[in-house]
């Protein structure tokens, strides 16, 4: 009991989303405090991914996997890590991990997801495709697999009126994602819709400035708009 109440301000501000002051609460903790160190890495970890800071994510997931005897969170928390693996450039490790996830059975609709895109960094198209179609037979609602599904499809122009649909749909689900008003807007640009593309690009663009691809994608819409 007393282990829930020290984490419990913590966890309260995580659930909140106010992800910085989680991660402060948790770090301020003295190192005599009577926390189960496990949880407590379990929560940084989880703040840091939140907040993009996937080096430092990595350290305390990485320490939950190899000592969490909680099977479910242990998952979990090899499914963050293959994210972060993927998203840091990582890909055979990325790979490894989330093959590994699909023989555990757990969550196979985001684990294909994932495996798409980690196909689709490594330039394996047809791949990347299957693993979404894949998601979406398992979990057609999925929106990350939506979202990427309409994005390949638009990057190959192989079907944009079903890209968009997928695009559309991810979208309705999620309508504050940065990924989904790029991928939407990047359909529009694929389609000719120019001012349609750079509303939607300008939109995911205020949501993540520093965003590298949302900003070659609003600065390529911009110039057939209005030559910017």
């Amino acid at each position: 009991m007393a282990e829930k109440n020290i984490l419990s301000e913590g966890i309260s501000l995580y659930q909140k989303k106010d992800f910085t002051g989680a991660l402060t609460f948790f770090l301020s903790l003295p190192d005599d405090a009577e926390a189960d160190h496990i949880e407590l890495a379990y929560y940084i970890g989880l703040c840091y991914a939140k907040l993009e800071r996937y080096d430092d994510a990595l350290l305390y997931l990485e320490q939950v996997v190899t000592a969490d005897r909680q099977a479910q969170r242990v998952l979990q928390c090899r499914y963050l890590l293959a994210v972060i693996y993927a998203m840091s450039g990582r890909k055979k490790l990325a790979d490894f991990e989330l093959n590994k996830l699909l023989e555990t059975g757990y969550r196979p609709a985001a684990v294909y997801a994932s495996l798409a895109y980690v196909a689709w960094k490594q330039n394996e198209r047809d791949k990347c495709i299957d693993y979404y179609k894949k998601s979406l037979e398992i979990e057609p609602d999925n929106t990350t697999a939506l979202n990427g599904m309409g994005y390949v499809l638009a990057c190959e122009e192989k079907d944009l009126t079903k890209a968009l649909s997928y695009c559309k749909k991810a979208l309705d689900q999620n309508p504050d994602s940065a990924a989904c008003m790029d991928s939407i807007g990047w359909v529009y640009y694929k389609l000719g819709l120019h001012a349609d593309a750079e509303r939607y690009l300008t939109q995911a663009h205020n949501l993540k400035p520093e965003n590298a691809e949302i900003i070659e994608h609003m600065q390529i819409a911009q110039v057939d708009v209005n030559g910017k």
